[in-house]
């Protein structure tokens, strides 16, 4: 059952990690999630953000699409950029692997805190065409 969704876009601009979770905790509140939930949905959100931020457009300028669905009692979020695309998807969701090494802030746990947080991951790539990142938590 279809309840509600929407689209925002804005440049890769690491300010901005804090406009996508703020945006995706607006938006599922008519879900009436606890604060655990909250913090996990604006968690994972902010991790796919930060990795299309940073890794998508290599550092230089770019656009990140922001998209959620709720279903029922499902939110979907979808990250995508069209950035430089992920050689390696499996690689790439191995804990501790970080595609920037030479940033030391970089944990390389962007996908494993991810998948902790929501009920569904997939990532979709494609080398030179960019990124796409859907995620899914039922919020009971």
């Amino acid at each position: 059952m279809y309840r509600n969704s929407m689209k925002v876009e804005f440049p890769n601009n690491s300010d901005n990690e804090r406009f996508a979770r703020t945006v995706a905790a607006a938006f599922i509140l008519e879900l009436d999630p606890t604060i655990d939930q909250l913090s996990e949905v604006k968690t994972a959100v902010s991790e796919a953000v930060t990795n299309a931020i940073i890794h998508g457009y290599d550092c230089g300028e770019g656009t990140v699409t922001m998209e959620g669905n709720i279903y029922g009692d499902v939110v979907e979020f979808t990250v995508s950029d069209s950035g430089v695309g992920i050689p390696d998807i499996n690689r790439a969701r191995e804990p501790l692997f970080t595609g920037k090494p030479e940033m030391e802030e970089r944990s390389g746990m962007g996908f494993t805190i991810m998948e902790t947080f929501m009920d569904s991951l997939d990532v979709q790539s494609e080398v030179g065409k960019g990124t796409r990142i859907t995620m899914s938590k039922r919020l009971k």
